[in-house]
């Protein structure tokens, strides 16, 4: 699978838990890390701004485990693109 196909599908899944019941901190993250990651740039730099904004959300203790799981898969995904 082809970067830009990751980066799709990561935002597919960043939407999704969007929608979900998590804080409203954590909403305006995930909303930035989209936003970077649908900027007109280079790969590698919109998915370090990405793995930047997700490190924030990943330590935050209002997460629920099951989104912090999700935030990690995500990293995960966005690392071996970088």
């Amino acid at each position: 699978m082809d970067a830009e196909k990751q980066i799709q599908s990561v935002i597919s899944i960043l939407r999704e838990l969007e929608e979900d019941s998590v804080p409203r901190n954590v909403k305006e993250k995930i909303v930035i890390t989209v936003s970077s990651l649908e900027e007109d740039k280079e790969v590698s730099i919109r998915v370090n701004k990405a793995l930047h904004e997700l490190e924030d959300i990943a330590d935050d203790p209002n997460l629920q485990p099951y989104v912090r799981t999700q935030i990690w898969n995500i990293v995960s995904v966005l690392e071996k693109i970088a």
